[in-house]
């Protein structure tokens, strides 16, 4: 029996970030590699290709950081309204 994935859809996926990374906030999973029982992602921000970095992918699981797809910044400011940030 084959092993499940972790993130099995992270590849090409969108994210908004609530705090601006390095002055973006859009970003897709241009690559993601496996380290032992880790995955990591490649995160690519939207409007600016150079702008990359690695990320455990777990940490897109805490909504306090990280919203899936591209959110505005009026989606951001009610999610945060709602969580009480």
């Amino acid at each position: 029996m084959t092993k499940k994935q972790k993130f099995p859809f992270l590849l090409g996926s969108k994210w908004t970030a609530t705090k601006k990374v390095d002055g973006w906030r859009h970003f897709q999973v241009a690559n993601r590699k496996n380290q032992g029982k880790w995955v990591y992602a490649e995160m690519v921000a939207a409007c600016d290709p150079n702008v990359r970095f690695w990320m455990n992918a777990k940490l897109l699981q805490d909504n306090s950081q990280w919203q899936p797809g591209w959110q505005s910044l009026k989606e951001i400011e009610a999610i945060e309204t709602e969580s009480g940030s």
